[in-house]
């Protein structure tokens, strides 16, 4: 009977382990290939994007921390949605965080929508675009403080970056 419950222990042990990261590692782009339901399904307005993006701005998915190009844009400009094309953020916003993803300490007034998302054990606010409802990141209360103190974390697959 010891022996059984200590299999059973050890089991739901590394269960509760095993879980977690598979919900990471699934959340992750290169993971995960396909989108769950048919396309249909999903308010996908612009016809040419990746299977990549599709997972990211409506699966919430996340890409790999460091893989974008829009870490290193310095040019004047503006980002918008890359599903419907609404302007999100200036590039007077945009700040280089260290975290491997585009930042932004403010965002176009009205231009995107907020919710609670508890995935990998945190309570954090997630944000998707208001106009298609595509998901682009999370906010956090650790931007810089000599401005507004928030940092919009984004997935940068999200975006187009167009000059001014």
């Amino acid at each position: 009977m010891r022996r059984n419950f200590l299999k059973i222990a050890a089991t739901s042990l590394l269960g509760l382990l095993i879980y977690p990261l598979n919900s990471l590692a699934n959340n992750l782009v290169g993971f995960k290939k396909k989108l769950k339901k048919d396309e249909s399904e999903y308010n996908i307005i612009n016809p040419d994007l990746t299977e990549e993006q599709k997972i990211i701005m409506f699966e919430e998915g996340t890409e790999r921390a460091g893989t974008s190009e829009l870490n290193y844009e310095k040019r004047k400009g503006s980002y918008h949605c890359a599903n419907c094309g609404v302007k999100l953020f200036e590039s007077t916003a945009k700040f280089d965080s260290g975290t491997g993803w585009p930042s932004f300490t403010e965002a176009i007034p009205g231009a995107f929508v907020t919710k609670v998302d508890y995935s990998f054990g945190m309570k954090r606010t997630e944000y998707s675009c208001a106009n298609c409802g595509a998901h682009h990141g999370h906010v956090f209360n650790d931007g810089p403080k000599e401005t507004t103190g928030i940092r919009h974390c984004v997935n940068s697959v999200a975006l187009v970056f167009k000059k001014s």
